[in-house]
């Protein structure tokens, strides 16, 4: 009887769509190994999805087309991606024999800061900074290069599952849909429809974007080493785009290690560190004045001031992670905010 009174039922209802969502993000947590390319694919597919449409227009069958996809990038990611790896490990492996000149250097030019210091304030800097700070970066360095395998066999592991999982997403999507669909209650389930969406439509967006700046700083860095004749010119261009992805940190700590070096090898005055460190300044002011603005910052439609807050949020609680994620989810935020004020404020309130 309770359950043919409706209001009761949109609470039933209500209530067991907020638990499979909580079940779900308890999953997502509790096992990174299978939701991290899941989540992967998924974005994956929503970008894809267009150029999918595209195709199917054009007479092809779903799966067809998907193929057809599959192996259009298979030649534009996997080959380059393959051939580079063997590169990155011999350049990763060739760190290690960099790492005790970096630490004598680093103790070289500090000393002669602790002179000019104490010369001119009579002050003396303590060893204890530059020495935590060398052995920190040490046992990184070790990490990185011990668990060196562990992360190829990560991306290796990646390269399979995640279009395996995508190719699913996308021959399958409208019963997955149909059947998420059905879950929602009807008294949300117009909001709630247009919410993911419109969400699903910017996360697309966002991750192409950053993928699409990430790549173009790694290949401007990459390729400006290369020609300078810059040593383990690969590895810091992967670095830099990788570090990119994380907002205003990635660049400095991109940047840090080539500095470094260029400061070993030819000194703070020489025009050598002077073109690499011209090289990073170019290649970030492209990305700030350009690729970002019109890639990103249109995208997620945040003010700066929100954008910058929701970094240091997720810095404080989720690490580096945080820092990516963070954008994201509060332009989600944005949007629930946004459609419920909508409902309570209809006269007053507008985005």
């Amino acid at each position: 009887m309770l359950l043919k009174d409706k209001k009761y039922l949109d609470r039933i209802q209500l209530s067991y769509f907020i638990i499979l969502i909580a079940l779900f993000s308890i999953f997502v947590l509790a096992l990174p190994r299978i939701s991290i390319p899941l989540i992967l694919a998924y974005v994956q597919s929503l970008a894809l999805t267009p150029v999918m449409n595209i195709l199917i227009s054009l007479g092809m069958r779903k799966t067809q087309a998907i193929v057809v996809i599959f192996s259009i990038l298979t030649l534009l990611i996997g080959i380059p991606l393959f051939n580079a790896i063997p590169v990155l490990i011999d350049e990763s492996k060739n760190i290690q024999t960099w790492a005790p000149k970096i630490e004598t250097f680093v103790k070289t030019e500090y000393t002669k800061v602790q002179r000019i210091v104490n010369k001119e304030t009579g002050y003396h800097l303590s060893d204890t900074y530059v020495n935590e700070g060398i052995q920190i970066a040490t046992l990184a360095a070790d990490r990185f290069v011990v668990k060196l395998p562990n992360y190829l066999a990560t991306l290796f592991e990646w390269v399979f599952i995640i279009p395996f999982f995508t190719f699913f997403i996308l021959r399958d999507s409208e019963v997955f849909k149909a059947k998420f669909l059905a879950f929602i209650p009807n008294s949300i389930f117009e909001r709630f429809y247009f919410v993911t969406h419109v969400f699903n439509h910017q996360l697309a967006n966002y991750f192409f974007a950053k993928f699409i700046e990430a790549l173009i700083v790694g290949v401007i860095i990459g390729t400006g080493l290369f020609f300078l004749d810059f040593k383990f010119a690969i590895i810091l261009g992967f670095i830099a785009g990788v570090t990119n992805i994380v907002p205003y940190v990635g660049p400095l700590l991109g940047a840090l290690p080539a500095l470094v070096l260029a400061m070993m090898d030819y000194g703070f005055n020489s025009s050598q560190f002077g073109a690499v460190a011209g090289l990073y300044i170019v290649a970030n002011v492209i990305d700030v004045a350009f690729v970002f603005p019109f890639l990103v910052s249109k995208i997620v439609n945040l003010h700066p001031m929100l954008v910058a807050i929701s970094v240091i949020v997720g810095s404080h609680y989720l690490g580096v992670t945080g820092m990516i994620i963070s954008i994201p989810v509060v332009a989600a935020l944005k949007l629930i905010v946004t459609e419920v004020s909508n409902e309570l404020y209809p006269n007053r309130y507008r985005n």
